[in-house]
C-alpha cells in the first residue's frame, strides 16, 4: 500500500530518504534539478549520540570515518593577521566531519540499487487525487505516485507547490552567506583548518581543501536587510559580494579577486524555514524544506534523522500516510526546532555588528571552561530525541534487513 514514493532533493535528506524506503520495501524515486551530484562544498559534520545511532544503523559510521576531514580548527585574526581567537576543531566539526559532496556521494551510491534517480528535472505540478498525486515534469513527463516527499532544502520546489510561496515560510535574519573554491592558494598554517577576519557585520574566511594542496575555499558573511536579486545570476551575486567587502583588507582583496573567474559560487541569504504542519495529504517535507536554517542549525545530522523515522513510521503503518506522517511529525518537531535554533546566532557569531561584539566573543571562547561547556552543549541538543529501532521492526516482518 502506498509503496511508490517521489522524493525531490538529491542531496542529503532526499537519498537518506530513499535509503531507507528502499530497505523497507517501498519504490522510491529521486527526481534532482542538477545534472548529477554537486560535488565538493563545505564540511558538515555530525555531532551526538543520535546521529552517530543513524550512521550506525544505516552501516554507514566507518565509511565516513575514512574520509573524515579531521575537524577544520577556526582561527580569528586580526588586519594583519595576528591571531585573536583560536577555536578547535570539534567546535565546528563536531564528533564527524565530511565533505557534504562525499556524504551526498556514498548515500547515492547505497541507496541507488532500490531507488530510480532522475537527474536534471523537477517537478512543475502536483495534483492530489484520492488515490496519489499526479506529478508533472520540467521534461514533460507526467507520472502518478503514492506519495510525494520534499526534501528539496529550504527552497523548497515540493513546499511552494503544495503548501504556498516561500515568503509564508522563510524568514530572513540578517545576514548573507557566500563560498566558492579558490585555486593556487596559500596562506600560513591553512592546511590546519580556516582563518577569518572581522569587520563590524563581516567576516571573511579562508579553509584548507582537504581535496589537495594549494585549493582552499573561501567563505564570506555580511549583515544585510533583504536583497533583491536574481538567484540564477551569478554575476549580479558576485558584485554584491565585491561591494560588500570593497573596503576591507587582510586577505579580502585576494579572495575577491578569486571570485571573478569562480565558477562554483554559493550565495544565499541566512534564513530559517518554518512550516506550521510538515505534510498536507499525500505530500511530506523533509530535513531544510520542513524545519531548516542556512548555517548552523546542525541541518545535515537533522536530514538524516528525519529520513530515518519518516521511512521507518511508513513502514510501520504499512504505507497509511495519515498515521505516518502524524507520527514522524509528532516524534521530531520539538527536536528539529531545538537544532534549528542554533541558525539564529550563528551568523551573529561569526559576524558580530560591532567592533566591541567582536572584542567579547574573543574573550569569552578563550576560556577553556566555556569552550569545553559549549561543546557538551552542541552534543545534549542533538541528542534530545530517542530513536525506535525500525530495523528491528522490519527483521521481525521479513527475517531480513
Amino acid at each position: 500500500m502506498n509503496k511508490n514514493v517521489l522524493i525531490s532533493g538529491a542531496s542529503i535528506a532526499g537519498p537518506a530518504l530513499a535509503y531507507w524506503l528502499g530497505r523497507h520495501g517501498f519504490n522510491p524515486t529521486v527526481v534532482e534539478l542538477a545534472p548529477a551530484l554537486r560535488e565538493g562544498g563545505q564540511a558538515v559534520d555530525f555531532r551526538g549520540e543520535t546521529h552517530l545511532t543513524v550512521l550506525e544503523r544505516m552501516g554507514l559510521h566507518e565509511e565516513l570515518r575514512s574520509m573524515q576531514t579531521g575537524g577544520s580548527p577556526i582561527r580569528f585574526v586580526d588586519e594583519r593577521g595576528h591571531p585573536l581567537l583560536q577555536l578547535p576543531g570539534e567546535f565546528a566539526g563536531g564528533a564527524l566531519e565530511v565533505l557534504r559532496g562525499d556524504l551526498s556521494r556514498v548515500l547515492y551510491e547505497h541507496s541507488a540499487p532500490d531507488a530510480e534517480y532522475l537527474f536534471g528535472d523537477s517537478i512543475t505540478g502536483l495534483v492530489q487525487t484520492p488515490s496519489g498525486v499526479r506529478v508533472d515534469f520540467r521534461s514533460g513527463a507526467t507520472r502518478d505516485f503514492d506519495l510525494v516527499i520534499g526534501a528539496d532544502g529550504l527552497h523548497s520546489n515540493v513546499r511552494r507547490l503544495a503548501f504556498g510561496p516561500e515568503r509564508n515560510y522563510v524568514s530572513h535574519l540578517g545576514y548573507y552567506a557566500a563560498t566558492w573554491q579558490v585555486p593556487d592558494y596559500s596562506y600560513p598554517g591553512l592546511e590546519r583548518g580556516s582563518v577569518g577576519h572581522n569587520a563590524p557585520g563581516r567576516f571573511a574566511s579562508v579553509a584548507a581543501d582537504h581535496r589537495g594542496s594549494n585549493r582552499a575555499r573561501a567563505f564570506f558573511v555580511f549583515a544585510s536587510p533583504e536583497l533583491s536579486y536574481d538567484r540564477h545570476d551569478a554575476d549580479q551575486q558576485k558584485k554584491l559580494i565585491a561591494e560588500a567587502f570593497a573596503d576591507l583588507g587582510w586577505e579580502v582583496p585576494r579572495l575577491l579577486d578569486s571570485l571573478r573567474q569562480a565558477p562554483d559560487l554559493y550565495f544565499d541569504a541566512i534564513s530559517r524555514a518554518d512550516v506550521d504542519t510538515w505534510s498536507t495529504g499525500r505530500v511530506c517535507l523533509a530535513g531544510d524544506a520542513a524545519c531548516g536554517a542556512t548555517i548552523g542549525g546542525m541541518g545535515t545530522g537533522t536530514a538524516m534523522v528525519a529520513a530515518y523515522v519518516l521511512a521507518g513510521e511508513l513502514a510501520r503503518a504499512e504505507g497509511e500516510y495519515r498515521t505516518a506522517f502524524t507520527r514522524y511529525e509528532s516524534r521530531l518537531r520539538k527536536y528539529a526546532e531545538g537544532c534549528q535554533a542554533g541558525g539564529d546566532r550563528t551568523a551573529k557569531f561569526l559576524a558580530p555588528g560591532t567592533a566591541t561584539g567582536a572584542r567579547i566573543r574573543n574573550a569569552l571562547l578563550s576560556r577553556p571552561l566555556l569552550m569545553n561547556a559549549l561543546l557538551r552543549q552542541g552534543d545534549k541538543v542533538s541528542s534530545t530525541v530517542t530513536l525506535p529501532d525500525y530495523c528491528a521492526d522490519s527483521r521481525r516482518v521479513s527475517g531480513t534487513f
